[in-house]
């Protein structure tokens, strides 16, 4: 006789917690080759619901947390046999970010004109009691081919471009890497409100990705 492992996280609010509940599930492994693991689901669940299972497993198990988008976005949950095994979130892309702006080449009235083209992937997460080997950069592709098409439908205009940061001291973003994103550049490790001109945080990689050759000429445009 086998049993599944739960965490029994029951949505309940303990004095000043704060951010989604935590929700019940299965904590079962999940190991093997991608080949083996059957038919990924992906679902958009933003203004569904399922959107707070998407929010808790962020908010309790991404080292980040959960954060309110601000602006466009949408969020997907990844389901295999029936159980939620990653999570990924794209939002509004950074109005300021040199290294992209440098690899666009666009100019700052193109910026302003042609940010709405540019998704930046603020969460990714693989649930950790998940381990198949290449999953993550699968997921990638499989955004990489869906997303502008899901962005298009909920808001009107397509998706030329993705980005996203990396922490170097966290993570080597091989799975972006072996998913054909390349290195832009680097953060200033200042902030957007930044008025002292010195680093106040961890410099990141800002990783891009192109879902048009035409994507330079798309965003120059103004």
């Amino acid at each position: 006789m086998s049993c599944r492992a739960f965490v029994l996280l029951l949505p309940i609010r303990w004095c000043g917690a704060r951010g989604p509940p935590p929700v019940l599930m299965d904590t079962t492994p999940l190991q093997g080759p991608l080949s083996q693991l059957g038919p990924l689901r992906f679902q958009q669940v933003r203004r569904t619901g399922d959107e707070p299972v998407f929010n808790s497993l962020i908010e309790h198990h991404h080292y980040l947390g959960y954060e309110q988008p601000v602006g466009e976005h949408l969020k997907y949950l990844v389901w295999v046999q029936g159980r939620p095994v990653a999570c990924l979130a794209w939002s509004s892309a950074p109005r300021h970010l040199g290294s992209r702006d440098r690899f666009i080449g666009w100019s700052a009235q193109a910026r302003r004109r042609n940010l709405r083209f540019v998704a930046y992937n603020s969460r990714f997460l693989i649930l950790p009691w998940v381990q198949v080997e290449h999953l993550a950069s699968h997921l990638l592709g499989h955004m990489a081919r869906r997303l502008s098409g899901d962005w298009e439908q909920v808001y009107g205009h397509p998706i030329y471009f993705l980005e996203t940061f990396v922490d170097p001291q966290r993570f080597r973003g091989t799975c972006y890497r072996a998913a054909n994103w390349v290195l832009m550049g680097y953060t200033t490790g200042r902030g957007k409100d930044d008025q002292t001109n010195r680093p106040n945080r961890s410099i990141k990689e800002v990783l891009g990705y192109a879902l048009t050759p035409r994507f330079r000429q798309l965003l120059t445009e103004v």
